[in-house]
């Protein structure tokens, strides 16, 4: 009997100890796959470095076997960053729904600033750029590819986002690949008037995010929605002051959109001043434009703080979206000179 109890005694022990190896290996594989999710997010939230828009059109070119020709570096611009939308590290990530991309959101927010401004560039390009006047038609890839970037950026199947717009990256490379050809010619008019149209869009897009950048410290504000027009009128009426603030949880996904947008904008602009030079020199313009990188390109440092800071004002904490509303609002003050420039005879 004794000897019966000392080999249960035995069996229970080997049992305690195969289980707390048991554990110990899972606890090792758990924490490897945490390990591995959390260098996999910090990995696909590095933003993709910037590139030569003269040296990456040429390079499309010469693989297309055409010529630089006006509007080619525009297109090939828009084309090289909606592309990187989709081949950067991780891919496109903002309809993703496993980890780590669904507990990621700088990035997913750094791709929608790039995204608005695909957009925004596809739309002029079908409605103003590449039309000679209002009258004339459509360029029939432009005409595909405009709203397949305007496809739901949050969907994840049945379609995905990404199937989609890589149809209107397939359309747009049509399109640039038509420029210089002379039998199924495509065009692309470097006029005044249409680069001008564009600009409006892109001071209204940064107009909206300088308030929403300096919205991260609440404020009041008189409300000036009507001033300036006695006659004007709105459907809702609103209180004469009003308090603005965005969300403690939104205060970086608005400072990495207002990053990716400026990523965009700074290869956009650079494309235009090699597309539109003549006539911005002939403006005497292209100055202003380079200003406007300028402002634009110190967006871009290094974030070296691990976390957006929402310092208050001039306290003791820094206020990183209050630095970025300043970089944006002097853009943007910047194109509205470069644009009234530009609509003078």
């Amino acid at each position: 009997m004794a000897l019966d109890g000392f080999k249960e005694r035995i069996r229970v022990g080997f049992e305690v100890a195969g289980s707390k190896v048991k554990s110990k290996i899972l606890l090792f594989f758990l924490a490897g796959i945490l390990v591995l999710i959390t260098a996999l997010g910090i990995y696909w939230s590095i933003e993709p470095d910037q590139f030569s828009v003269q040296g990456n059109a040429e390079k499309i070119a010469a693989y297309h076997g055409n010529e630089v020709v006006t509007g080619y570096t525009t297109t090939a611009t828009l084309y090289r960053i909606s592309n990187t939308l989709l081949t950067k590290p991780g891919g496109y990530l903002r309809n993703d729904i496993m980890p780590p991309s669904v507990f990621m959101d700088n990035m997913p927010n750094w791709e929608l600033g790039v995204l608005v401004q695909v957009r925004d560039m596809a739309r002029a390009l079908r409605k103003d750029f590449s039309r000679s006047q209002s009258q004339s038609k459509e360029d029939r890839d432009l005409a595909v590819a405009e709203p397949q970037f305007n496809f739901d950026a949050k969907s994840w199947m049945l379609p995905a986002s990404e199937k989609e717009y890589q149809r209107g990256i397939d359309k747009l490379e049509s399109y640039m690949k038509r420029l210089p050809n002379q039998q199924d010619p495509a065009q692309f008019y470097a006029r005044a008037d249409n680069l001008t149209r564009w600009l409006t869009d892109v001071e209204t897009r940064l107009g909206s995010l300088s308030q929403r950048l300096s919205a991260s410290v609440g404020k009041r504000r008189l409300n000036t929605d009507l001033a300036g027009d006695p006659e004007a009128s709105q459907s809702t009426d609103m209180d004469a002051v009003v308090m603005v603030k965005t969300p403690w949880l939104e205060i970086d996904d608005v400072f990495y959109e207002a990053r990716g947008t400026s990523w965009a904008l700074i290869h956009l602009l650079r494309a235009i001043e090699i597309d539109f030079g003549d006539v911005l020199r002939k403006k005497n313009a292209l100055i202003s434009l380079k200003q406007i990188i300028r402002e634009l390109e110190a967006t871009q440092d290094t974030v070296w703080s691990p976390m957006i800071l929402n310092g208050d004002g001039f306290g003791f904490l820094a206020n990183h979206s209050l630095v970025m509303a300043n970089y944006i609002s002097r853009a943007n003050a910047a194109i509205i000179d470069l644009r009234r420039l530009l609509e003078k005879g």
